[in-house]
């Protein structure tokens, strides 16, 4: 799964990189060390212009609240959607017959760039008496590089209040681990690399089916993982502390494992 992640690209620089539209606003700009569902992340679309429907598709920069909302989820209130199941994941083998995704796997695919996400992993501590801890990983590219995780998306409407803008929002599609990432987690985030990004982007035909299988073990052969501070535990702490080394002695005294 991927439950939590950082991404430090400020929208501005990603567009530059992709020779995208930067179409986001600032209110959630600056980097985080902790994502969570339901914060405003970066997603990176290709749409028409709205204006001018037979002109190319271009690549799109958008904030998008994390945790994919159906279209026929009611209002709450005015403009806001009842709370339900946090789809934050969608299973990238089950996503196109599932109810919740399957329009957006034909329709509304998405890239969620980061610089690498988090896992963790349950341990005994002989310190504390047999007692289960759990030791956080980061994941992340060895050679520091942003990272591009295959994602759905929606738009909702307030179908009582057309008027309103509409709420956009996202998931990460997940698949088997595979490599030395199956060491951390039987599941990870499905990466889509560089040379699928016009098949999958594409908004006006669907995407090959093979682009949701699992991929092979040399796709995440650059990826690392190492132990970092339980501070990332809390979704309050937020900085680039939270992705310093930890001691390496420290970690087998505690019964941690590490994969370094």
């Amino acid at each position: 799964m991927c439950g939590r992640y950082a991404t430090t690209v400020d929208p501005g620089r990603l567009a530059a990189d992709l020779d995208a539209l930067d179409e986001t606003d600032d209110s959630a700009a600056g980097p985080n060390y902790n994502v969570a569902p339901t914060n405003r992340v970066l997603t990176v679309v290709e749409r028409h212009d709205r204006d001018h429907p037979d002109d190319d598709p271009r690549l799109r920069i958008r904030r998008m609240r994390w945790g994919l909302i159906p279209v026929w989820t009611k209002a709450a209130e005015p403009g806001v959607p009842v709370k339900g199941k946090p789809l934050f994941n969608a299973r990238a083998d089950k996503a196109a017959t599932t109810a919740s995704f399957r329009d957006a796997v034909k329709k509304r695919r998405c890239l969620v760039p980061m610089d690498g996400w988090y896992e963790w992993v349950v341990e005994g501590d002989p310190a504390a008496k047999g007692k289960a801890v759990k030791q956080p990983f980061y994941m992340s590219s060895a050679d520091g590089s942003r990272l591009y995780m295959a994602g759905l998306w929606s738009v909702w409407r307030d179908r009582d209040r057309p008027d309103m803008d509409p709420l956009l929002s996202c998931t990460i599609l997940t698949t088997d681990a595979v490599g030395d990432l199956t060491r951390i987690h039987d599941r990870m985030p499905l990466p889509m690399p560089r040379e699928h990004w016009t098949a999958w982007l594409d908004p006006d035909h669907p995407a090959p089916l093979e682009l949701l299988e699992t991929p092979a073990p040399e796709a995440v052969s650059g990826i690392v993982a190492r132990p970092v501070p339980a501070l990332v535990n809390s979704v309050r702490n937020n900085g680039p502390e939270l992705l310093a080394d930890i001691d390496a002695g420290s970690a087998e005294q505690a019964g941690q494992i590490s994969l370094l």
